[in-house]
C-alpha cells in the first residue's frame, strides 16, 4: 500500500537593501497565503532557529573578518534549512523568509566585496538542491532607503554602512534578478503601499 505524501510546499523569499520596506509587505503576503488555507511558516535570516538567532546577534553587531561573517551566515542558514525550511516544505507548508542566500551575494559579495565564487561554493555546499520558488526583490533608490532608516531605530552594523556599500549591494541584487528572471520579481518600492499590494497579490496568486 502506497502512503500519501502531501505536495511539497512553496519557498518564498523577500530581499532588498535595508530601508526597502520588506517587513510591511511580508506580513501582507503572509495574510494572502493564510487566506488560501495553506499552512504558513514565516522566518528570517540570519536567524530562524534558537542557534540562528544567537549567530544573528554576532553577525549584526560584532566586528569580524569578512569570511568569518559569511561563514557564520551560512552556518545559521544550514541550521535554518535543517530545522525549519525543509521540514515545513516536506509537510506541504509554505515558507516565507525575510532574506536567504541572495542576501549573502548582495551584502557579503556586493557590499563587502567578497569573491562571488566563494559565496557560490558555500551555497552549493549548504543547499545544493534548495532555492526559492519565488524571490520578491523590493528595489528602492539609495537615498529613499537611507531616509527610511534614519527615521527608525538604533542601527545595526550593516545599516550603519556608507552609501557605497548599499549601492554595491543593490547593484548585486539587480544583477541576480537579471540572471534568474524565472525566480525573481522586482517591485519598485517607492510606490504606494496600495499599489505594491496589488502587485504582490498578483504575484502570490501565480503560485500553486
Amino acid at each position: 500500500m502506497t502512503g500519501h505524501f502531501p505536495p511539497r510546499g512553496k519557498f518564498i523569499t523577500f530581499e532588498g537593501i535595508d530601508g526597502a520596506g520588506k517587513s510591511t509587505h511580508i506580513r501582507y503576503c503572509a495574510d494572502l497565503v493564510a487566506a488560501r488555507g495553506i499552512e504558513l511558516v514565516s522566518s528570517r535570516e540570519p536567524g530562524g532557529t534558537p542557534l540562528g538567532e544567537k549567530l544573528r546577534e554576532l553577525v549584526l553587531h560584532e566586528p569580524m573578518h569578512l569570511e568569518t561573517e559569511a561563514l557564520l551566515v551560512f552556518a545559521s542558514r544550514r541550521e535554518h534549512i535543517a530545522q525549519v525550511i525543509e521540514p515545513a516544505l516536506a509537510r506541504g507548508a509554505w515558507v516565507l523568509s525575510d532574506r536567504f542566500t541572495d542576501a549573502s551575494f548582495a551584502y557579503q559579495g556586493g557590499g563587502r566585496g567578497m569573491d562571488l565564487v566563494k559565496i557560490e561554493t558555500l551555497a552549493n555546499w549548504v543547499h545544493p538542491e534548495l532555492w526559492p520558488d519565488l524571490t520578491i526583490l523590493f528595489d528602492v533608490p539609495l537615498e529613499v532607503a537611507r531616509a527610511r532608516l534614519d527615521a527608525t531605530r538604533t542601527l545595526d552594523k550593516f545599516e550603519q554602512e556608507k552609501a557605497d556599500f548599499f549601492l554595491a549591494a543593490r547593484n548585486e541584487y539587480l544583477r541576480r534578478a537579471a540572471q534568474y528572471p524565472e525566480r525573481f520579481r522586482v517591485i519598485d518600492s517607492t510606490q504606494t503601499i496600495e499599489a505594491i499590494r496589488v502587485q504582490l497579490a498578483a504575484i502570490v496568486a501565480e503560485l500553486r
